[in-house]
């Protein structure tokens, strides 16, 4: 079984997440959507290929993977011998334009939502 590490980007997201979901939510519901990312993410040390790759996904050359868990997309690389977590957007985030600078909505979308 490999193990799992996160980047530093990912563990500062997830500390954010936690702080904004226990304001919001209350600390238990904040612990359990964590333990919840977490817990898919350390399943990966098992089951390195349970996530698509992005390149079969988008026809880019890339050798990320990624997950969907909790309105939270996980990408991550898989070495010899530990799984990394390199990035982790929210389900509303443009994930395509920050990690490869590709533009998926279209200008019509953007004015409509005003971004």
């Amino acid at each position: 079984m490999k193990r799992v590490e996160y980047s530093q980007i990912v563990r500062k997201k997830l500390r954010s997440l936690k702080a904004e979901l226990a304001q919001r939510f209350g600390i238990d519901i904040a612990t359990t959507a964590i333990r919840g990312i977490t817990g898919v993410a350390r399943g990966l040390g098992q089951f390195e290929d349970k996530g698509k790759l992005v390149s079969a996904m988008y026809d880019i050359d890339c050798e990320y993977r990624y997950l969907y868990v909790a309105h939270t997309y996980l990408f991550y690389r898989v070495e010899k011998e530990k799984i990394v977590v390199v990035e982790m957007f929210n389900e509303k985030e443009d994930f395509m334009q920050k990690l490869f600078g590709i533009v998926t909505t279209s200008q019509e979308t953007e004015d409509y939502w005003g971004e």
